[in-house]
């Protein structure tokens, strides 16, 4: 497979990088090549190119004029040349994109190889794929990064903004794929624009992509111009100095609390200058608000805001910080992922994040901090002292940052998104004939759990036309979650996807996943959600992610009693839902006529079946109504106690096989299961 990136913004080379020379040499270069560097590893990729804009500027070195810059044996840098020399931030690019798609398209016709698929990564690189598209018919995917639809909800306006935000709805229409780093980003920023893209939007989080340390002395020797006290504890922070970072706020945080200002040093790297006035109008005015900052509180030896470093001075100073038990701060108001926070993690170095965006997942899967708000610098500062002056809290962070930070790797997300090219021009299962039957499977703990099982289930569901048995995923998971614990225990595709409760159904398009607005006009009919949100927000019960919530489906955290709560306050004042508790800690609310069953049933209809037809498997209380009323339920030997009051009957069948071995037992026991694949 021959891959091609794009990404024309920023400082692109060769490592090493120097991060910040610029306001867009950030962390979406490290993303790429860390990208590309998986990628070429594998046996499967024969080559992969990232496109870039060539401009010659003496100050920032004449490697970004050269036209071919070796990555590896596998990859290279390609870069594209215009009538202009000139570096140019983001906003000014615009200009350049009609001139940087002609010489993109020149040279792609020019290659003895096509490309397999474009990955676009900005929405200004889009628009050269979206070319390549039209003209060669070659698919894409892009990767927004940083979306301007956030600012927005920021405060921040302007034509600008306004531009941004609609070349980034054009290139989500536009896109065969989108990958997000976070749930956030794929569950709630993307659909955010209004462009129904959910069925083609996938969240692979990426890896860490950084160079050995260099020597600690030569980071010590970027500090001791600024510290009094060398043996201090560090706040470290690696940030541009772009008002969303919330550097200031970071200052203030540190010189409001006497504990910090009494015991620890404050680091930022806050990108590469010559002086405060030397750069764009933001980052003078960001910079000019950090001394202020240092100054108002006097905090003159205690903060080190370097003017220069290098990739292997983050580092060392990631390991200095670790070694002298210190911690990490990520306070920007919104993170759309969070590299930082999981470089911190490589160095078994806590952390104190924002609680907006993407480190909103990374700590409670990796468990090395604690979020906060970043508005409130009373909240940040106190995180920030709590670990520093509590060992065992510091501890336990640390341990949990070296255990856990390989959850997030180039490799798992080079298998995620090479599989996700090849499928860009593959077709969806082929439906089955004149179903008889429907299969509605849950996933988690009924699927999964089981590779043996899984094998087993797959050989069955690759045989399911000649048992004439739709397959059809019945979850409380998300389109997006439910797509990538397929993929990642390579269960098979289904005919179709029930999600997020039964408050969806999607089906294979020509364009990937669509959602049935039928389904979804129905439910709406009957769902008052603003009133009930509120409702439930005077009796204390606690949301769950943003991105857990769904159209029809509001997600808290809680407990069967705290359900039975929930029932009652929406009854007292006249409104009508589903209440749904499952795993002993999560409470789903839905519209009376959704759940698992109805969507079952509403597909059974269109296939000219009865929910009778029908066969339930699940595991968990929010499958009861799918087990219940199904004309036939498979109940594997895992299931949960929460269902254990279900009565064994010629109608349930309780396997002694688990997982998904106990639902290929259950369709051996109802004649659905072939000779030649029964265990």
């Amino acid at each position: 497979m021959h891959i091609v990136h794009i990404a024309l913004g920023g400082c692109l080379k060769a490592p090493p990088v120097h991060y910040g020379v610029t306001g867009d040499t950030g962390g979406h270069i490290a993303y790429i090549l860390g990208a590309v560097e998986a990628l070429a590893a594998r046996d499967d990729v024969a080559s992969v190119d990232v496109v870039t804009r060539a401009f010659r500027v003496d100050s920032l070195g004449h490697d970004y004029a050269r036209p071919v810059e070796r990555l590896g044996p596998k990859s290279r840098i390609v870069r594209l040349s215009t009538s202009s020399n000139a570096y140019l931030e983001k906003e000014s690019l615009a200009a350049e994109i009609p001139a940087l798609s002609r010489a993109f398209l020149d040279w792609i016709a020019a290659l003895d190889r096509k490309p397999d698929a474009i990955h676009a990564h900005f929405a200004d690189a889009a628009r050269l794929a979206m070319a390549a598209k039209a003209r060669f018919g070659i698919p894409f995917v892009y990767t927004p990064h940083s979306l301007g639809i956030d600012k927005r909800a920021c405060g921040l306006t302007g034509p600008a903004l306004k531009a941004r935000i609609a070349s980034e709805g054009e290139a989500i229409a536009q896109a065969d794929a989108i990958v997000g780093s976070s749930r956030d980003e794929a569950e709630r920023q993307v659909p955010a624009y209004g462009i129904g893209a959910a069925g083609r939007t996938h969240c692979v989080p990426p890896g860490i992509h950084l160079p050995a340390a260099g020597p600690r002395d030569r980071a010590e020797a970027r500090l001791r111009p600024f510290l009094r006290d060398m043996t201090r504890p560090q706040v470290l922070a690696i940030a541009r100095p772009v008002a969303k970072k919330n550097l200031p706020g970071l200052i203030d945080a540190f010189g409001r609390h006497d504990g910090l200002r009494d015991t620890a040093n404050l680091v930022i790297l806050a990108g590469q200058r010559d002086d405060v006035e030397g750069g764009t109008p933001e980052q003078t005015r960001v910079l000019r608000q950090m001394v202020d900052a240092i100054d108002r509180h006097d905090l003159w030896g205690k903060v080190a805001i370097p003017r220069r470093h290098d990739p292997q001075d983050v580092a060392s100073l990631y390991r200095m910080t670790a070694e002298g038990r210190g911690v990490f701060a990520n306070p920007a108001l919104f993170e759309p992922f969070g590299l930082t926070v999981l470089e911190a993690a490589r160095f078994g170095l806590p952390v104190v994040a924002t609680d907006k965006g993407g480190p909103s997942e990374i700590l409670p899967r990796i468990g090395h901090g604690r979020l906060v708000d970043p508005r409130n610098p009373d909240e940040v500062g106190q995180a920030c002292f709590d670990l520093i002056s509590d060992d065992g809290a510091w501890t336990k962070a640390s341990e949990a940052a070296l255990r856990n930070v390989g959850l997030y790797s180039w490799g798992n997300w080079a298998t995620a998104v090479r599989r996700l090219y090849a499928s860009l021009r593959s077709t969806p299962p082929k439906p089955v004939r004149a179903p008889k039957s429907i299969l509605a499977s849950d996933i988690d703990g009924t699927l999964t759990g089981s590779r043996a099982g899984v094998r087993l289930f797959s050989e069955w569901a690759s045989d399911r036309g000649r048992a004439r048995c739709l397959f059809a995923v019945a979850t409380g998971r998300s389109i997006g979650e439910a797509r990538r614990v397929l993929a990642k225990w390579r269960l098979p595709l289904p005919d179709l996807f029930i999600t997020s409760v039964g408050t969806e159904i999607w089906r294979h398009g020509a364009s990937g996943l669509v959602l049935c607005q039928d389904y979804a006009a129905d439910l709406q009919r009957t769902w008052p959600r603003d009133d009930i949100a509120d409702a439930l927000s005077r009796i204390g019960l606690v949301p769950q992610a943003p991105f857990e919530q769904r159209p029809w489906k509001l997600s808290y955290v809680g407990t069967v009693s705290d359900s039975a709560r929930a029932e009652a306050a929406l009854r007292e004042v006249g409104l009508v839902a589903r209440v749904v508790p499952s795993h002993g800690r999560f409470i789903d609310v839905l519209p009376i006529r959704a759940g698992k069953a109805r969507a079952v049933a509403f597909e059974a209809a269109r296939q000219g079946l009865a929910l009778s037809d029908c066969i339930g498997a699940g595991d968990s209380g929010n499958d009861r109504d799918m087990l219940e009323q199904c004309g036939r339920a498979i109940l594997p030997a895992n299931a949960l106690d929460e269902i254990a009051d279900l009565l064994t009957s010629d109608r349930l069948l309780r396997t002694r096989e688990s997982h998904a071995s106990g639902v290929v037992e259950g369709l051996e026991a109802l004649g659905l299961v072939p000779q030649r694949i029964r265990a």
